[in-house]
Order: structure tokens, then sequence, then C-alpha cells
């Protein structure tokens, strides 16, 4: 099971009726400028490409969905959801280079070679978030501003890695929580790594009995295992600071690791 985080371009005054076609509703990659503008790979064929040639220098407004699954197999796997709208432009032949060289970064794999590709713009009026942390608006200036996380592109792997190599040490942390310890421990509940930054890791408590006590305020619906109903809840552990590479997360998780085996 691998990460998906997958992006569809809405252009509202053009809605194709078949999203099926890579490329003619997802931007095949995606990069973030310094500005703040965020650079699509498409294909020239696609209706994106084509409205954008021939607006002729007018902005065509679009709205980017993206959706961001978890690379391990949990009850609720969509992570969150994010929209980006502003307006999209062809990107001018004196910037191609660079934006080309910024997409390559992002896709070293590159696109490919039976496909023309055309690079678009789309400058950032609003965006909305609703993810693990909860909803809110974001500005334009506030996105320009943020920075990557840098275990982002290693976070699939790792959360792979923890949840087949490392499930009972990740089950141990049972013994972290307070209220809910007892009952998940006595439950065997399962441990999985739902999402990790340079913060922290956040993990869901899987196979808790719906009726039991651990499981008060869980979200969502449990998973049924027979006659039984089984739920989960979220457990955020933050790392004593934050860590700026791989290097210094497996530091902090053999700290967590060792606090929970006590």
């Amino acid at each position: 099971m691998e990460s998906s985080v997958s992006a569809v371009l809405d252009i509202p005054s053009d809605r194709p009726s078949d999203h099926s076609t890579p490329g003619h509703g997802s931007p095949e990659s995606r990069a973030v400028t310094q500005d703040g503008d965020v650079v699509l790979l498409v294909p020239a064929s696609s209706p994106a490409a084509q409205l954008a040639e021939h607006a002729a220098g007018d902005e065509v407004t679009a709205v980017m969905e993206i959706t961001d699954v978890a690379p391990v197999a949990v009850p609720q796997r969509i992570r969150g959801r994010a929209w980006i709208a502003g307006w999209l432009t062809a990107v001018r032949p004196e910037e191609r280079a660079g934006y080309a060289r910024l997409i390559a970064e992002r896709n070293p794999a590159g696109p490919s070679a039976d496909v023309a590709w055309v690079l678009l713009r789309l400058e950032v009026g609003e965006a909305y978030v609703d993810d693990l942390w909860g909803a809110e608006h974001v500005e334009p200036d506030d996105f320009a501003a943020a920075s990557p996380d840098p275990l982002a592109p290693h976070e699939a792997e790792l959360l792979q890695h923890l949840a087949a190599s490392h499930h009972e040490q990740m089950n141990m942390l049972c013994t972290l929580l307070s209220e809910r310890g007892p009952a998940c421990a006595a439950a065997e509940a399962r441990a999985v790594p739902l999402s990790v930054d340079r913060f922290g890791m956040r993990v869901r408590f899987c196979d808790i009995p719906v009726d039991g006590d651990a499981c008060a305020g869980s979200k969502g619906e449990g998973d049924g295992h027979g006659s039984a109903v089984y739920g989960y809840f979220d457990v955020r552990f933050e790392f004593p600071e934050p860590v700026a590479d791989v290097a210094q997360l497996r530091s902090a998780m053999r700290i967590l690791f060792e606090s929970a085996a006590g």
C-alpha cells in the first residue's frame, strides 16, 4: 500500500463530463513557487491547457482539490482534503525553464515521454483545509509563507515501516495513555501510525469495543468483526523537540518507545 495524495483541477467554465482520462482533471505533477503560486504540469491536449492557451492573457478561474489518503491500512483512510481556488494562466516562455526545474525536483521520475506537456500557473486567491487538525481557511500570504515538512518526502515509507516492523512497539504506546490506557491494553488495541511530521506522530488505536470506555468520543463508525462492533480513536504524541531529518526522527522514536516500555 502506497501513499496517495491526489489532485483534481476543476474549471467551472468548462467542467468535463469524463474525469477518467489522466490529466483531463488531474495534473500530472505540481509544485509551489517562492511567491506562493502553484505550478501544474498538464497534457497539452487537456481542457485546462486549451482554456489557458485560448484565454489570450485573461485569467481562467479554477479550483484544485487535493485529497490525502493514509499510506497504511486503517479505518477511515482519508486524512484530509484541501481546496485551492485562484486564477489559471499559461506559464510565460521566459519562465518555463525555471518552473520545469521546480517540477523536476518534485517529480524526479518525470512524466511520460509519449505525451506533450505544458506548464500552467495557478495564482492562489483562497485556500481551505479540512484535515486531522480541523478545518480552516488559509490566506494567500500564509500559503506562500508555509514551508514543507522535512519528513514529507519520506512519510509514506516511514509509516509503512513502523506498521510492518514495529507493531509490537506501536501497541505498547497504550501504556502512555491515561484514562484510555487500561481499556486500550485490555482490548489489545491495534496501534497504527497514521501520520508523522517534524513535531510528532499521530496514532490510530483500532479494534476497541464501541461499548467500552476507551471508545467514548471515538470518531466515525466502528468496523464490524462478527456480531461485535469495534471503533477507534486517535492520539497525538509530540516529540520533545522538532526533528529536522530521518536520523533525528529515529532518535525521537527510540525515546518514545523506551518511555512506553517503562
